[in-house]
């Protein structure tokens, strides 16, 4: 019989593999080096669970700002946490960079997490931290529903996710089961409806013929075509298409004002491995993301939402205070093994 951390790796592995979000490339790391070589170092390992494309360029910023030299392996969040299973107090890891809290759940159970400072916490509002200390928010994500203005008016658009299950959507929705963000959403409909609710929501989504796709840019790309009328997804991806192609790409986002699963607002995460050999920089790593220059990146650049104080919103954002979010703590978000195999009883995920 597999142990409990053996069938949780392996849970993980399955769920990469059809996962949408690992297509970042990962980059080897080098073997750790003796404590002296560290000390005497400015390196820094980061096994990062966002993609280069999102964070790439404000690692290189940190990197250029502190001299510190980061090595990054990048992969979806669920394959990365599964590697820090698999290598445990061997990893070279000296931060995991996390995109959602399935992730940075399944690492603090394990027990990898070293406390963060008090004053590195304190930047961000409680409800975006380990209640433990373990990490720490970095940004926040909205889960949304993506509509093609010439084929959807607001109006039309339900308040609460659930309602897509009426065969009125039939053949006009997109989704993607393995991209994690999709597993966060879902694991909050298991906290919030439970089991047998959640499975009767797939089941109906799947009634209605849905379009699946790897990932949430295919399908906001999709929308705006009109190759599909709505979809579920993070966001921010929305913005990117309005950058490049103009506002007259055909598709806007819509917050579900019920509040339920569907209103999920989310963070991407960070913390610090305890056998990490870089206990510093990974700090000064840490401190960094949470500094205003960053946030400010992730605000302007990647259009997500920033965590501390004093960054200045796209206009285009509802602020986070006047969304009607669902009111679920991060860390009840932490059984992605449960998820994918909810997913799997429902012919989702193989």
């Amino acid at each position: 019989m597999f142990g409990k951390r053996t069938f949780f790796v392996l849970i993980l592995v399955m769920t990469i593999i059809i996962s949408a979000c690992g297509g970042a490339t990962s980059v080897s790391t080098a073997e750790p080096a003796s404590t002296e070589e560290v000390e005497a170092s400015d390196k820094l390992v980061v096994y990062s669970g966002r993609s280069e494309s999102l964070v790439g360029p404000i690692i290189a910023q940190f990197s250029e700002a502190t001299g510190i030299e980061v090595e990054v392996r990048y992969g979806s969040t669920a394959e990365i946490a599964a590697t820090l299973l698999e290598e445990g107090a061997n990893s070279p890891a000296d931060v995991f960079f996390a995109q959602d809290p399935g992730g940075l759940g399944a690492v603090t159970k394990e027990g990898l997490f070293a406390p963060l400072p008090e004053e590195t916490l304190a930047k961000v509002p409680a409800e975006f931290r380990s209640p433990d200390g373990l990490w720490v928010g970095v940004s926040a994500r909205a889960r949304v529903v993506v509509y093609n203005t010439e084929l959807v008016q607001p109006a039309e658009l339900p308040e609460d996710i659930w309602d897509f299950t009426d065969p009125k959507w039939n053949n006009k929705i997109g989704w993607a089961p393995s991209n994690g963000s999709f597993l966060a959403m879902v694991t909050a409909m298991r906290v919030v409806w439970g089991e047998e609710r959640t499975l009767e929501w797939l089941q109906g989504i799947q009634a209605n013929n849905p379009k699946v796709f790897e990932g949430n840019a295919p399908i906001v790309e999709a929308v705006g075509n009109g190759e599909v009328e709505v979809g579920f997804v993070n966001h921010y991806y929305l913005y990117r298409f309005l950058t490049e192609q103009g506002e007259d790409f055909g598709a806007r986002n819509y917050f579900l004002p019920g509040g339920g699963p569907g209103s999920l607002v989310m963070v991407a995460g960070t913390g610090r491995l305890a056998n990490g050999q870089n206990e510093a920089n990974a700090l000064k790593f840490i401190d960094f993301m949470l500094s205003t220059v960053a946030q400010q990146y992730f605000a302007s650049t990647t259009y997500e939402y920033a965590l501390t104080e004093g960054v200045n919103l796209q206009r285009e954002l509802t602020p986070l205070a006047e969304l009607n979010r669902l009111e679920i703590d991060m860390v009840d978000l932490d059984d992605l093994a449960g998820t994918t195999q909810l997913l799997q009883e429902a012919g989702l995920l193989p």
